[in-house]
C-alpha cells in the first residue's frame, strides 16, 4: 500500500515510518524538517522536506492512505504562535483532506489529542462526552476533527485521540511527562513536580505507533474517534515510578496547571487492539539509552525552546 505521513520525521512518526517499512509498505513522508530527519534511507520510502501548509505541492497520486500526524504540538508551543498553529492544524489539513477525496484516497487517519476533552469529573472520558477545549492547542483538535469527520462519507476517517505519549525515539522530546521526569532524575538525581495530583492518561510510543498500523490494517473499522490511552496516572505517581526505577529526589512545587482527566479506551479495544508496553517500560527505555550515550539531549528536544531558535513564534509572544 502506497501511505502519506505528514509529520513523518517527528516523535512519532520516526518510530511509526520505519514500522511501516517493516510491513512491506511504500511511504512518502512529508515534513518541514524543523526538528531533524532520522527517517533511515529505504527504497520504499520518499522523504519530502515540505510544508503541508503548501499543500499543492504534496503528491498524492496512487496514494490509498493518509497518516496525518503533522501539526504545531502541545499548548506552550501552540501559544506561542496561535495563528501559525490554526494554519497548520486545522487549515492545512482541511485542505489536505478535500485533495485527499478529489485524489481518490480510501482512509484518513487523524493523530488528534486526548486533552480535547478538558477537565472532567467523569472517572472515565469515553467518545461520547462532550468536548470542552481549554487551550488554543486543544480547539484547533477539536475543529479539525469536526473537518475531517465532514469528510467520512467518501473515504473512512479515523480520528485518534492518544494519551500522553512516552518513550524512546529517534526524534526525541524531553518535554512530555514521562520522558521528562525521566531526564530530570538521570541527569540531576532530582524531579521537580508541579502539583502532582493531576491525572492524566499515557501511551507508550510503540503502542501508538501501533494504532496507527491496527487502523490502517483495518480500514473497514466504522469512522470516528477513538481514544487511545491506557495508564490513567497522576504526575506525581510517575515521579514515583521514575525514583522506584532510576532514583532521585522529588520535589513538589504549586502548578497552575488544571487539567486533570482519564481515558477510557474500551471502544478501541473493542476493535481487536491490545497494548504491549506500558509507562515502566518508556522508563526503562529512557535509562538504558542514557546508559549508554544514545539520548538525544539537545535543544531540539524541547518544542518552544525549538521554535523560538527558529523564530517560529509570534513576534507578541517573544519577551
Amino acid at each position: 500500500m502506497k501511505i502519506l505521513v505528514t509529520g513523518g520525521c517527528g516523535y512519532k512518526g520516526s518510530v511509526l515510518v520505519p514500522l511501516l517499512l517493516a510491513d512491506g509498505h511504500e511511504v512518502l513522508s512529508v515534513d518541514t524538517q524543523w526538528f531533524g530527519n532520522y527517517l533511515p534511507e529505504h527504497p520504499n520510502l520518499t522523504n519530502l522536506q515540505l510544508d503541508i501548509r503548501d499543500t499543492d505541492s504534496i503528491p498524492l497520486e496512487e496514494a490509498e492512505a493518509i497518516i496525518h500526524l503533522a501539526n504545531i504540538a502541545n499548548d506552550p508551543a501552540v501559544e506561542l504562535n496561535p495563528t501559525l498553529s490554526w494554519e497548520v492544524n486545522v487549515l492545512a489539513g482541511q485542505q489536505l483532506a478535500d485533495r485527499a477525496v478529489r485524489a481518490g484516497v480510501k482512509q484518513f487517519i487523524f493523530a488528534s489529542s486526548g486533552s480535547v476533552y478538558g477537565v472532567k469529573d467523569e472517572p472515565n472520558v469515553t467518545e461520547d462526552l462532550t468536548l470542552v477545549p481549554i487551550s488554543v492547542y486543544n480547539k484547533t483538535k477539536m475543529v479539525a476533527e469536526r473537518v475531517f469527520l465532514s469528510y467520512q462519507d467518501q473515504m473512512q476517517v479515523h480520528c485518534i485521540r492518544p494519551a500522553t505519549v512516552c518513550g524512546v525515539s529517534p526524534r526525541m522530546r524531553l518535554d512530555v511527562s514521562v520522558n521528562m521526569l525521566s531526564y530530570q532524575a538521570l541527569k540531576n538525581g532530582r524531579i521537580t513536580v508541579f502539583g502532582g495530583d493531576q491525572t492524566r492518561p499515557n501511551i507508550h510510543i510503540q503502542d501508538i505507533a501501533d494504532v496507527y498500523r491496527h487502523f490502517l490494517a483495518h480500514p473497514e473499522i466504522e469512522s470516528g474517534c477513538y481514544n487511545a490511552g491506557f495508564e490513567n496516572i497522576s504526575i506525581f505517581d510517575i515521579a514515583q515510578q521514575v525514583k522506584s526505577k532510576i532514583g532521585a529526589e522529588i520535589v513538589v512545587s504549586a502548578s497552575n496547571d488544571p487539567r486533570s482527566y482519564r481515558q477510557d479506551s474500551s471502544k478501541l479495544l473493542a476493535t481487536g487492539f491490545k497494548p504491549s508496553h506500558n509507562v515502566a517500560d518508556a522508563i526503562s527505555e529512557i535509562a538504558d539509552a542514557f546508559q549508554q550515550n544514545a539520548l538525544p539531549d539537545g535543544d531540539s528536544c524541547y518544542t518552544v525552546k525549538w521554535m523560538r531558535q527558529l523564530e517560529l513564534a509570534a513576534p507578541e509572544a517573544t519577551p
